[in-house]
């Protein structure tokens, strides 16, 4: 008789929600200036929805950071953004893999390829 061992199972239960979930998982921080810390909160995309990464810029500087859920058609966008008298240049850019929006500049693509092929591989040497 076949047991699964701890590390399958381990992954089974790691994965499950994932699979479980209809729409998007994203992280969500409303816009703040780069130097405050903001404990990320985990939101669920509307259908139609990515998860969005936003850097907002003055000058060189770069000084505002964003992240949450926002639609397709708006993705890749640039606009002004005034806030306190000084314009920030806001730019967006979407990921479309749960929690893909976790650190500015890296998307999480790689990583689930590789857990996958890692279960595969497990998986298929117990057999």
């Amino acid at each position: 008789m076949c047991r699964p061992n701890t590390l399958q199972l381990l992954w089974f239960y790691l994965l499950l929600p994932s699979l479980l979930c209809v729409n998007l998982r994203c992280y969500y921080s409303p816009i703040l200036e780069k130097k405050h810390t903001f404990q990320l909160i985990v939101t669920e995309c509307p259908p139609n929805e990515q998860c969005f990464k936003a850097e907002g810029r003055y000058g060189n500087h770069s000084a505002l950071s964003a992240r949450g859920c926002m639609a397709k058609k708006d993705c890749s966008q640039v606009h002004g953004l005034s806030i306190r008298g000084t314009v920030y240049t806001m730019s967006y850019s979407c990921c479309d893999s749960p929690y893909c929006n976790s650190c500015l500049g890296i998307k999480a693509k790689p990583f689930y390829v590789t857990v996958t092929l890692l279960i595969v591989a497990v998986m298929t040497s117990s057999l």
